[in-house]
């Protein structure tokens, strides 16, 4: 008899090829993994990929193009389309993030019988940069994914918790794969291009947002001209970012850059630093902590209880600027070869791609059993709040 391949749609990213994000990295990788188990169809923005990058299919995947933008107020209906196309053609929807599960009731109304399966992602509602509007916005969409999905992934042990406490549900957990990175020598045109590289530096890649603390990080850094402090992302984008560019980007030993989208030339910059920075106070599990994991970098890491559980508490943290400045002096004294290998070893046991990918495509086959769920850690105040917000 012959096996029926599922039919999946991955609804909530900009696209693929990834050339943006953690959700799209993690379609990306889906498809190189699950392409030969599962037809996928992945939902692209036009206003991500030009005409002539435009094509019908991707590695096995099939490829549907949305003429809306994926981000902002419009990724609401990017995601609603997105879904009803799916819904039409798909057995299962794998939605990435939150913000347009309001419409699943519509969704389980017309197609009750499509399995829905949503990563929610961090806790989005509860981050800085929304208004109240927005916030009680992305807080009715969580509640509307959590009520109407089949399945609940939560990608870091803090947000399975706090999808138990507050909803009563046991939830998946699934991380992010990091292996696609891979450590890099420096070329001679890129140091060319970036004298930085041949001095000892601090690396961060982020999106500049007021829940990353990178205005934390450049402050702490300021006075610390021993050691070259480099961050990547998009500066520009925000009042905050454009804000922090003027104030800092002055300083000799500050290299504020915008964002990089060559991996080899990103890989080079971030391979080489003497230690990784990492600031995020949000979300769960964080890529990109993941891959400077993977890359053996030693990472001195903002103290909240997402960031310990990813690194299993062998990081080196800070809770505010005066402790990260201490730890920047204090360098050369905390053995950071030893906290590199330490993270590797967290890395390649926990973070590869084909292990996340396969519990994908057993959730998806309706192989996983919802787990009976045991926590042996608090969680912080700013969560047992969100827990009793209504």
């Amino acid at each position: 008899m012959t096996r029926l391949i599922p039919k999946m749609g991955i609804i909530g990213t900009v696209g693929v090829p990834a050339k943006y994000g953690g959700f799209e990295t993690l379609a990306h990788h889906l498809v190189l993994n699950l392409s030969d188990k599962i037809d996928i169809t992945v939902y692209n923005s036009t206003k991500h990929y030009p005409e002539e990058e435009r094509v019908t299919h991707w590695n096995g995947a099939a490829i549907k193009y949305i003429p809306i933008g994926p981000n902002g107020l419009q990724s609401v209906l990017y995601d609603f389309v997105a879904m009803i196309h799916a819904a039409i053609y798909c057995d299962i929807l794998l939605i990435l993030g939150v913000s347009g599960c309001m419409f699943l009731p519509v969704i389980k109304l017309l197609f009750p019988y499509k399995k829905i399966i949503v990563n929610i992602d961090g806790i989005e509602w509860r981050r800085p940069k929304w208004n109240t509007f927005a916030k009680r916005f992305l807080l009715f969409s969580e509640k509307m994914a959590v009520k109407y999905a089949n399945d609940i992934i939560a990608d870091n042990a803090a947000i399975q918790k706090y999808a138990f406490e507050r909803y009563g549900i046991s939830s998946i957990l699934i991380e992010y794969g990091a292996d696609h990175n891979a450590k890099e020598e420096i070329k001679k045109s890129t140091i060319q291009k970036y004298s930085f590289l041949q001095k000892d530096y601090a690396f961060k890649v982020a999106r500049i947002e007021p829940d990353n603390n990178l205005h934390l990080i450049l402050d702490a850094f300021e006075s610390e001209e021993q050691i070259e402090l480099v961050i990547i992302g998009n500066w520009n984008h925000s009042e905050y970012g454009k804000a922090l560019k003027e104030k800092y980007s002055s300083l000799k030993h500050f290299h504020l850059l915008d964002p990089i989208y060559d991996p080899s030339l990103l890989n080079q910059i971030r391979s080489n630093a003497k230690v990784y920075v990492h600031g995020h106070g949000a979300g769960g599990t964080n890529p990109s902590l993941v891959e400077a994991m993977y890359l053996g970098l030693p990472i001195l890491c903002y103290e909240v209880i997402y960031n310990e559980i990813t690194t299993e508490f062998k990081a080196i943290y800070f809770k505010d600027k005066e402790e990260l400045r201490t730890l920047v002096q204090d360098l050369d004294s905390l053995n950071l070869n030893s906290v590199a290998k330490r993270l590797t070893e967290v890395a390649q046991r926990r973070y590869c791609w084909s292990v996340i990918a396969q519990k994908y495509a057993e959730l998806a086959e309706g192989k996983v059993k919802q787990p009976r769920l045991v926590f042996d850690f608090e969680l912080p105040l700013q969560l047992q709040e969100a827990i009793r917000y209504n």
